[in-house]
Order: C-alpha cells, then sequence, then structure tokens
C-alpha cells in the first residue's frame, strides 16, 4: 500500500502481460478454469432470470442470492484452516467434481421440468458449501503453481482477466442459449465445462507435500489466524473494505434482471448486453492490473478503484436509458474488479505462508461471504423503494468507504513499508519517505 513515487521497485523488469504463464502449471490451470468459468456465467444468468421467470419477485433474486453464499460467511473460517492443513491440488480437484455434480443436478430437474424456486435455493446452499473450501483453497495453490514469485501479482491480475472475460462471453452466450432453447442447456453446458478444469488439474506436475502439523487444535488453529487478520491493519483494511464493497456494491448483479426488465424495458438479450458490458469494464481493469510491474502503489489504486465503483454505481442508478447503461457499466466493472484484485495482491504479498489458506479464506468471507447479507438487503429495499435507489444507496456507501481508505492510506504505508523491506520489494536506503523541503 506504498505510494508509487517512495521509492523504486527493486526487482528486475520483467516485460510481458501473461509472463505468469510461463509457468507449466499455471497454464494448466488458467486454460482449464477459462472454459470452466464461461459454463459458470452461463449458469449464473439462467439462474436469475429462471427465478425472475418463476417469480416475478425481486425479494426472491436476493433470497437466491443469500443461499448461494450465506454458506461461505459460515464455513470459510473453518475451510481456511483445512486448506493450511491439506494438500490444496486435491481439495481443488474434489471442489470441481462436486460442483460439476451440482449443475448436473440443476439441469436434471430443469430438463425434468421439476424445476422450483426450492430447489434452486438448495442447491445454491449446496454451491456456496463448495464454494466456501473451493475459494481459498484456489487462491492460495496459486502460490503453488507460479514459478516465479515475481510473477505472483501478475498471476493474480490474469485470473482476474480470465474471470471477466467469461463474464463477457458467458451472459451473451447464456442470453443466446436462453431465448432459444431455455435454462436448461445452460446446466448442462456448465456441467460439462468442469471437465476442462478437473483434467487440467490432474496434468499438473506438482507436490503431494502435506503441510507439517503443529499439534494444535483446529479451533486454536482458527483463532491465530482470527487474530492475525483483526490485530494487522493493513489485513484488517483491506478486507473490511472489501466486505463493504461487496455487500454494499455488488447487489447490482442480482437486482440485473429487475433494471434489464422494469427500468430498461428489454429481456434476456438486455440482461446479457448489460453484464457484458460491466465485464468489458473488468477485463479492462484487470489487464492494467497485469500489465503492472510491482504492488508497489496498489493502495492508491484501491483507493481509485473503489471511489470509481461507488460513482459509477450511482449514475448507473440514475439511468433510465439502455445507451446510457452500457456507457456507465464499463466504469462499475473496472471499479470493482480492480478494488478486489488488488485486496487479493496485497494480502497474498504480505502473509507469511503458514496462515496464507486462513487469510485467503477471510478474503473469501469479505467477498463471497458479505454478498448474501448485501444480496438479502439489496432484495428487501427494491421490493420497497426499488431497484435504482437500491442501487444508488449501495454507490453512496462505496464511496463513504473509499474516503475511510484515503484516511487510512498513510498509516498503512508505514506498517506495510517493513515487509516489503524484508522480502526485498523495497531497498532499506529506497524505503524512506519524502521529507518536506
Amino acid at each position: 500500500m506504498l505510494r508509487r513515487g517512495m521509492a523504486n521497485e527493486t526487482t528486475p523488469k520483467r516485460p510481458g502481460i501473461g509472463r505468469a504463464l510461463r509457468s507449466r502449471n499455471y497454464r494448466l490451470f488458467f486454460s482449464g478454469q477459462s472454459v470452466s468459468m464461461v459454463g459458470t456465467w452461463i449458469t449464473r444468468i439462467a439462474t436469475s432470470w429462471l427465478v425472475y421467470r418463476l417469480t416475478n419477485s425481486a425479494l426472491l433474486l436476493g433470497l437466491v442470492g443469500f443461499a448461494g453464499q450465506i454458506p461461505t460467511l459460515l464455513l470459510a473460517p473453518i475451510a481456511g484452516v483445512i486448506v493450511d492443513r491439506r494438500d490444496r491440488h486435491r481439495l481443488l480437484v474434489w471442489t470441481q467434481v462436486l460442483s460439476a455434480l451440482q449443475s448436473a443436478a440443476l439441469a436434471a430437474l430443469a430438463f425434468s421440468g421439476k424445476i422450483t424456486v426450492g430447489w434452486i435455493l438448495a442447491l445454491q446452499v449446496v454451491q456456496g458449501m463448495i464454494n466456501a473450501f473451493d475459494t481459498p483453497a484456489r487462491q492460495a495453490f496459486v502460490v503453488q503453481m507460479v514459478e516465479d514469485r515475481a510473477d505472483l501479482p501478475n498471476a493474480i491480475a490474469l485470473n482476474s482477466t480470465m474471470v471477466n472475460g467469461s463474464r463477457i462471453i458467458g451472459p451473451s452466450i447464456g442470453g443466446i442459449i436462453i431465448a432459444a432453447v431455455g435454462e436448461s442447456w445452460c446446466f448442462a453446458i456448465d456441467a460439462i465445462s468442469y471437465v476442462a478444469v478437473i483434467v487440467s488439474l490432474l496434468a499438473m506436475r506438482v507436490s503431494h507435500d502435506v503441510p507439517p502439523r503443529t499439534g494444535d487444535s483446529l479451533l486454536s488453529e482458527l483463532r491465530d489466524g482470527y487474530r492475525y487478520v483483526a490485530g494487522f491493519a493493513p489485513v484488517r483494511t483491506a478486507l473490511i473494505l472489501l466486505a463493504i464493497v461487496s455487500a454494499m456494491g455488488m447487489p447490482y448483479t442480482v437486482l440485473m434482471p429487475v433494471i434489464a426488465s422494469k427500468v430498461l424495458h428489454g429481456g434476456a438479450h438486455t440482461l446479457g448486453f448489460l453484464m457484458t458490458a460491466s465485464g468489458l469494464g473488468a477485463v479492462a481493469g484487470a489487464l492494467y492490473l497485469a500489465s503492472r510491474r510491482s504492488v508497489i502503489g496498489l493502495g492508491r489504486v484501491m483507493l481509485v478503484a473503489t471511489l470509481t465503483f461507488g460513482v459509477a454505481l450511482v449514475a448507473f442508478g440514475f439511468t433510465r436509458w439502455f445507451w446510457l447503461a452500457m456507457i456507465v457499466l464499463p466504469f462499475v466493472g473496472a471499479g470493482f474488479m480492480i478494488e478486489m484484485a488488488s485486496t487479493n495482491t496485497i494480502l497474498q504479498t504480505i502473509t507469511e505462508e503458514r496462515l496464507r489458506g486462513r487469510v485467503m479464506a477471510f478474503y473469501t468471507m469479505a467477498f463471497f461471504g458479505s454478498a448474501p447479507i448485501g444480496s438479502l438487503l439489496a432484495g428487501v429495499l427494491a421490493d420497497r423503494i426499488g431497484a435504482s435507489a437500491t442501487i444508488i444507496l449501495g454507490g453512496v456507501a462505496c464511496i463513504a468507504a473509499g474516503l475511510w481508505l484515503m484516511i487510512s492510506l498513510p498509516k498503512l504505508r508505514e506498517l506495510v513499508r517493513p515487509i516489503y523491506i524484508e522480502r526485498g520489494i523495497l531497498a532499506t536506503s529506497q524505503a524512506e519517505p519524502r521529507t518536506s523541503s
């Protein structure tokens, strides 16, 4: 979280926006996950559209989002301890297999005509339980896939590019499939897409060494992780900021079917275009992060991204024209993606290896776990004051969070600086703050 002008990087300049792809394991993961993530976004848009088609209720849209993410909030801390204790590679194989089965169950119910909101809620809970283990394991495993630690920030940015690239392709394909043959085929395609990432994981050459046991109980290790996260201000601030932005800002995606149909008077294709516009901005933001050569300066980047996200959300909430929404949404997507990926990069950079799984579990809680609360709140508010007003309120909350970070940033830089010196990101002689002349 240091200012770019404070110091020069001591690490060598490493050209290439895709430099992390030189690592074989990461390259395999990136290719397999790219296919799988397209399927995931196809299912997300199909689920939202199916729930809204069956119920015509913004409240139930929020409830479905809540059901899919609340298990992450409850289980992620325990999952983080397990990730630090177990083989992350094997854990990921199992989570991908279980996710494929969950999507296959959705497809079977939809094809049989027995799909109901109750079934969707139940299967969303199952997927949320899987994600509670999958997300921290995947985030922590990135370090093992990348052969050169200097490429870690690039790998995290490329992950975000992949996720948001699929966010462009997936909803567009999903909107076409829904309009042509219905939601059932969306779920089936998603189930099949998991084969790609499972094959890529099995093709990796990784060490299956299990981390040495400390002899501490699960509760004791969980307590150690919490003390670290709560006691170290840079980690604590980054996670609280992400939780606020995720809970208050991201529910705009849950309410997107309402905006597409009621405010912009469109259909499934309109929803697909709106999600694509947001995804384009997110990809642009991810490519910007991938092009950066160091973590230095990410604090300021997080600040600008958070404020941009909040302002763009407010503008989107006031929008009543499709063309204007398509202009504003790329800023929404870019702002959130940069804030989220910058948080991930900073946490991965300053966290001790023995605590990585637990810290990334708290990151999962902040990113995914706080979202269900926001989704449920957004659903309730949208039923009472409207979807547009709810999105505006979320944007105002994100702006306030950004201003809080702006006030906190100087102190956070002071705390992070010794870690950057210890890890060779800053040279001791270059790390002194500038004095006024």
